[in-house]
């Protein structure tokens, strides 16, 4: 996620750090540096001027050229400037007071929206409410069918109606369901279109009229740069918009997107699409996401995902079984992977924790096949050999290794960190570290499975 801006950014600012004076020249000179790394990033020309007079602002003042670390000083300006910049605070989405809440999704043809819309009512169910999908997009050919299979997918109803093109006469029916099933979400997919036309903006404003929606989010493709400012601007004026959803974060986004729409538009981005996962939809908060361009990591958006992927019963079964027994076999490794693989690309797990050194990291390659690798392997082998380990001689590895298609050596590797995993968690019972209140086992790295280390990557 904005590799190369946070890249360059960190090394104009690696500059300040650790100086014990700042003149006034030296920080023009760095804000020069910042300025072009801004303009490269794509973002909008008057943005940037802005930015860096507010910046050169607080940063030639008494106060910070007396300092104990200036440096330090001016890297927290630049931090809080661009907080600034993306939006100040965290907003999510309003939620009706009476009736469901209707999200509108709008935007240009490509951007993702109806991916986006299975993603939004994957977290809508995760926070407890009920929500109802509607194809409202009848231009694109199969657009309904790829919405209804990410619906049964996430097991959420999708209300369709393949009989009429009447945009609206859909909306209005879709929201007399949802009222019905008393769900208290609807998201409205719209069709999209190459560019902004009448005939796009008419369906749109036909749509909002008989359906009052609570919110009419822009999804935006975050790679398009600084032309996401334009068609932003176009639907803002034509629709009212009260939100965007940046798509396509985690590829090759340089960032101007982000740093321009609310500028620009003058409405929060809500929530950020990574990946094509249906829980591949993040909350955007600007302070967090300044951190992670200035390298500085984000252990809370860390503790938010595992959260949101560890389930609690599983791991008190697991805290019980480990506390009385003694006892971790195969099963109870593979459900640790499992639900650490939840949380997503392992480099990407990595890029949030403060202090990982990003050089290294960019020339480390994950293979993101490796947990499947692992998956296969212990599938491959029968529930007894899972529970009972030892049982697992060389007939038995060649076996698994012909059932997995992996290597018998990658087998005897596997087996050999599971063993060492098992006397971990037998250290950790004779030093009372299970069975103290029925939380999760903390291994290693403050997570269920923390420590674990996974079989050697290419």
């Amino acid at each position: 996620m904005f590799e190369e801006l946070s890249e360059k950014l960190d090394n104009v600012l690696s500059r300040f750090r650790g100086r014990g004076l700042l003149t006034e020249e030296m920080v023009r000179e760095g804000l020069r540096e910042v300025r072009r790394v801004l303009l490269e990033a794509d973002v909008n020309l008057q943005l940037v001027k802005d930015f860096l007079a507010r910046v050169e602002e607080k940063a030639t003042g008494e106060k910070v050229l007396k300092t104990v670390a200036p440096g330090q000083q001016i890297v927290k300006i630049v931090h809080d400037e661009l907080v600034h910049l993306l939006g100040d605070r965290q907003e999510g989405i309003r939620i009706a007071p009476v009736g469901p809440t209707v999200i509108l999704l709008a935007g240009l043809q490509g951007s993702g929206k109806t991916t986006t819309a299975a993603k939004l009512a994957k977290r809508m169910t995760r926070e407890g409410r009920s929500p109802m999908l509607a194809a409202l997009d009848v231009q694109r050919p199969a657009a309904i069918d790829q919405l209804e299979t990410l619906g049964k997918q996430i097991n959420v109803p999708v209300y369709a109606d393949r009989e009429t093109k009447d945009v609206a006469k859909i909306a209005k029916a879709a929201l007399e369901a949802a009222n019905r099933g008393r769900h208290r979400v609807l998201i409205l997919d719209t069709a999209g279109r190459l560019q902004i036309d009448d005939q796009l903006m008419d369906e749109l404003r036909r749509v909002k009229e008989v359906t009052k929606p609570t919110e009419v989010l822009l999804v935006v493709d975050a790679m398009i740069g600084q032309e996401s400012v334009r068609v932003a601007q176009g639907f803002n004026e034509a629709v009212g918009l009260t939100g965007v959803i940046l798509t396509k974060l985690d590829g090759d986004a340089r960032g101007g997107a982000a740093l321009s729409i609310r500028g620009s538009v003058g409405v929060p981005i809500k929530f950020a699409g990574v990946g094509e996962r249906v829980d591949g939809l993040e909350v955007f908060n600007p302070d967090r996401m300044a951190g992670r361009m200035l390298q500085q990591g984000d252990v809370v958006g860390l503790v938010e995902r595992a959260q949101e992927a560890f389930d609690a019963d599983e791991a008190r079964r697991l805290e019980k079984k480990v506390a009385k027994e003694g006892k971790f076999d195969l099963d109870d490794f593979l459900g640790v992977l499992r639900q650490f693989n939840k949380m997503g690309p392992l480099e990407g797990l990595l890029k949030m924790i403060p202090g990982v050194n990003q050089k290294l990291l960019k020339n480390t390659k994950v293979d993101p096949k490796t947990m499947k690798h692992v998956e296969a392997i212990i599938c491959s082998m029968t529930p007894q050999e899972r529970r009972r380990p030892e049982l697992l001689d060389g007939s038995r590895r060649k076996r698994i290794s012909r059932g997995s298609g992996r290597p018998v050596q990658e087998i005897n590797r596997l087996m050999d960190q599971f063993k060492q995993m098992q006397k971990m968690m037998k250290t950790m019972k004779g030093m009372g570290m299970f069975g103290r209140g029925g939380g999760a086992p903390q291994l290693p790295g403050g997570l269920p499975g923390g420590g674990l280390k996974l079989p050697r990557m290419k």
